[in-house]
């Protein structure tokens, strides 16, 4: 077995504790892994941070299923801080991830989840036309997740959540231009109009093209590692 970096990861995979099973309390974890309670108790708040275990009062600490994206996440909003040229690295694997599991994903898309794709792409129209103008990410970033919404890979779901996690956090300010927002949605609705078809090729040469659209400014005023922190909440960006 490979070396584990925490003790909570070791007993959770060496006593293989399934999603739902009860961790000990904190007292006696500490007794029985020979740690103190404070080393227990900084280790339980990475784990939950990480999406390993969730802890509620009077239910105490259940093992969670396997979630990648909050680990991506946690090191893609680190790496902004650090350097914000880093989402363009992040996106171009985005980019390759969405064009590479496309086809395997929108073949098992069902009538209703179209249909919701459609409900996405008219209330993004509807949200461009406002005066004030909102920029409809919310529309965005579910439109793209319901086209994977049924690949079977939790670190292609983790990478795909951890992009628009950092674009919230970031990418907002750097794709600001309205003309931009309303390009990109006349090809989500040509996504999604190939896909109900049945053109998943189309669909995806429409995907390709609307990645193209892409443009990174790094010259521009770019938000401090705060206001990446602050982002990470949710947000809804006007333009007057």
């Amino acid at each position: 077995m490979p070396d584990l970096d925490t003790d909570i990861q070791r007993y959770i995979i060496t006593h293989q504790l399934e999603v739902g099973d009860k961790l000990p309390t904190i007292n006696e974890l500490s007794a029985e892994l020979g740690v103190s309670v404070s080393k227990i108790r900084e280790e339980l708040a990475v784990a939950r941070a990480l999406g390993w275990v969730q802890i509620k009062p009077r239910t105490g600490t259940q093992v969670q299923a396997f979630d990648f994206g909050p680990a991506a996440t946690v090191s893609v909003l680190y790496a902004l801080g650090l350097d914000r040229g880093y989402f363009q690295d992040f996106s171009r694997l985005r980019r390759s991830v969405e064009l590479s599991f496309w086809h395997e994903a929108v073949a098992k898309l069902t009538s209703d989840e179209i249909a919701k794709l459609r409900q996405f792409v008219a209330c993004a129209r509807e949200k461009l036309n406002r005066i004030p103008i909102e920029v409809p990410f919310n529309e965005h970033r579910a439109l793209h997740l319901m086209f994977f919404v049924h690949l079977d890979n939790p670190f292609v779901q983790g990478i795909l959540q951890a992009y628009w996690d950092a674009y919230q956090a970031f990418g907002l300010a750097i794709y600001a231009d309205i003309s931009y927002h309303r390009e990109v949605w006349d090809y989500h609705e040509h996504m999604v109009e190939c896909v109900a078809r049945g053109d998943f090729d189309g669909g995806h040469r429409a995907l390709q093209e609307h990645m193209n659209l892409l443009r990174y400014s790094p010259e521009q005023d770019q938000p401090s590692p705060k206001e990446i922190k602050e982002r990470s909440a949710p947000i809804t960006h006007f333009f007057e």
